[in-house]
């Protein structure tokens, strides 16, 4: 990687994000809209065990969620439409590498995540009043973590794409499954053990319980070091390979 071609990458997707002002709004706004709504939803929902609302269990989570889900979508579609209009073509003809280029997407992407997580807890902790044992600014920290790995996955999974479509069809097998066995819906524990398998295999499940362990620790445990290490891991395994199986349509 050369550092001056990777500013450069970088700064020229953040202009061409700036300039896309529907995929801004995306970016920054729809986590903390369904935040908002999901509080509506649960509003009239009795109070469970301890008092804690049904709302305040599932927000934290939440948070990292749907960065996750948001992140996932816009930036395999936005690097399926460098391919299709020909820009990544003309990229790759330059000194500029792969890594080069899915490193800036990242970087990118990722300072967008940092504030569409930011925003989404600015919302969720002062003005839906959710409560969670731990500081709100390892919340964020997994918020921002858990976007960037789908950033990462999102990069990856374009690369197997010819279309946006095709980049979209990526969602129900990627993103469904792992939103279904993260531990949200049914513990893990409870999950069969083949699902169980399939679960521990899963980046999003640990994200899940660095969450569920902030919302019930006031301080940092292993299992929430441990996750954060895993889910790291993952979103740098998928931009490597990304970079790796990244190919021109012409020779």
């Amino acid at each position: 990687m050369s550092a001056v071609i990777y500013a450069t990458t970088t700064t020229r997707i953040l202009r061409q994000l700036r300039a896309d002002h529907r995929t801004v709004a995306m970016i920054v706004l729809v986590p903390s809209l369904l935040m908002t709504l999901l509080y509506f939803m649960y509003q009239n929902a009795p109070t469970g065990p301890g008092g804690v609302s049904l709302f305040d269990r599932i927000a934290v989570t939440m948070l990292g969620i749907l960065p996750f889900v948001v992140m996932f979508l816009v930036t395999s579609i936005a690097m399926q439409r460098e391919r299709s209009s020909g820009t990544l073509e003309r990229l790759l003809t330059t000194p500029l590498t792969k890594l080069d280029l899915l490193a800036g997407y990242g970087s990118a992407f990722s300072l967008a995540a940092a504030v569409q997580a930011g925003l989404a807890c600015v919302v969720a902790f002062w003005l839906l009043d959710v409560t969670s044992a731990g500081s709100v600014l390892w919340v964020l920290v997994v918020a921002v973590l858990v976007a960037v790995l789908g950033v990462s996955l999102g990069l990856l999974c374009s690369g197997f794409a010819r279309t946006e479509f095709q980049a979209v069809q990526f969602m129900p097998v990627i993103v469904i499954p792992q939103f279904l066995l993260c531990g949200l819906l049914v513990a893990r524990d409870d999950l069969p053990d083949w699902l169980h398998w399939i679960s521990n295999a899963l980046p999003l499940s640990y994200a899940v319980e660095a969450l569920q362990e902030i919302t019930v620790n006031p301080g940092v445990t292993g299992v929430m070091v441990r996750d954060l290490i895993v889910v790291a891991a993952f979103a740098a395994a998928a931009l490597t390979l990304g970079a790796a199986t990244l190919r021109r349509r012409t020779p």
